[in-house]
């Protein structure tokens, strides 16, 4: 699947860059939602997301790819839909490197000495820019 080609415009691109925490929203078994506050990077026209491997949201992203995630602020919403591909050995340099910069946070270290790291990569589908769907 390709990503949809939207042209963001700069006050977009700088809330990307600046704002730490995403809501990622997952797709449980039973249909409900999962929604959980995540740090993440956009880099390459796609989102990033670092998280260990025993959580809830790789379980439901194994059994359905499809996310939505939406920026913090609902007053100038900016929301987008993607399917997440799951990377579990090696991590791209530059998106570690990113997480580093933004939040002197290295993405490859778990949080738990017994668990995993799991990096997500999410190309969007459909951008939701000020309640327009594009």
């Amino acid at each position: 699947m390709s990503d949809l080609v939207t042209p963001l415009g700069p006050a977009v691109r700088a809330r990307l860059a600046r704002e730490k925490n995403v809501w990622l929203c997952t797709v449980r078994p039973d249909g409900s939602a999962h929604v959980t506050p995540v740090w993440f990077v956009f880099e390459r026209a796609r989102w990033w997301i670092g998280t260990d491997t025993g959580s809830v949201k790789i379980a439901n992203i194994e059994a359905d790819p499809r996310v939505s995630l939406a920026l913090e602020d609902g007053r100038s919403p900016v929301v987008a839909e993607g399917d997440a591909t799951l990377h579990r050995a090696e991590f791209p340099a530059d998106i570690v490197s990113a997480f580093a910069a933004k939040y002197a946070w290295d993405v490859t270290t778990p949080e738990k000495p017994t668990t995993g790291r799991v990096l997500l990569e999410i190309p969007v589908r459909r951008w939701l820019l000020t309640g327009t769907a594009q």
